[in-house]
């Protein structure tokens, strides 16, 4: 394969992984929203009828740590991680690229590392068979699997930029580094507020 090939290529699974991650994050809302709506039973059974269906509680805290681990990975390919730029808007072009590439490799640093403390947080509880010292007991390497599928899930997606930007930074196009993993200007932001503007008038006149 050619150079061109090559980035090709990795253009294309670097967009399969923002389709993957944006059904991550709608899946993750769904598990938000169901908290939500149990939650709000579970209230109102317990005000209106006297009985509670036990563990909403629980549920909610499982759904609200696997739904945050989902979003990260299309929170990360969005660019839209919070990142302190101060300096960052005076440097030059090709410096500020070489600072969001570094930014990039920082992150993929800690995410590996929390990935690793995660696995073993989850092995320990398959091993040792421990459950939620609450009334429905749950076998606690469940809900923990399923916050590490989101915790390396973003490991791959990180490592999938860092390629990319990479490649990017090597021949020179700037432009695409920040596009990778740059911090979004202004103009950018504005754009997009439009755009949601322009799509909620098209469905109210819908």
């Amino acid at each position: 394969m050619t150079r061109t090939e090559h980035f090709q290529a990795l253009g294309a699974l670097l967009r399969r992984a923002e389709t993957c991650s944006r059904v991550a994050v709608w899946a993750g809302g769904a598990l938000t929203l169901a908290s939500v709506l149990l939650i709000s039973f579970e209230v109102l059974a317990r005000k209106l009828f006297g009985f509670t269906t036990g563990g909403a509680d629980e549920l909610s805290s499982y759904a609200f740590a696997i739904s945050t681990s989902w979003a990260l990975a299309f929170a990360t390919l969005q660019r839209a991680n919070v990142r302190v730029d101060v300096l960052y808007q005076y440097l030059p072009v090709r410096l500020s690229a070489l600072v969001d590439w570094i930014a990039l490799v920082a992150l993929g640093v800690f995410m590996v590392v929390l990935t690793r403390y995660a696995f073993d947080v989850v092995e320990a509880s398959w091993v040792q068979k421990s459950a939620a010292n609450t009334p429905l007991a749950t076998p606690l390497w469940i809900p923990q699997a399923l916050w590490l599928v989101g915790l390396a899930w973003m490991c791959i997606t990180v490592a999938l930029m860092l390629v990319r930007a990479s490649a990017a930074l090597v021949t020179g196009d700037v432009e695409l580094v920040k596009a990778i993993c740059g911090v979004r200007s202004t103009k950018e932001e504005a754009e997009e507020e439009a755009a949601a503007g322009e799509r909620m008038v098209k469905g109210d006149a819908a």
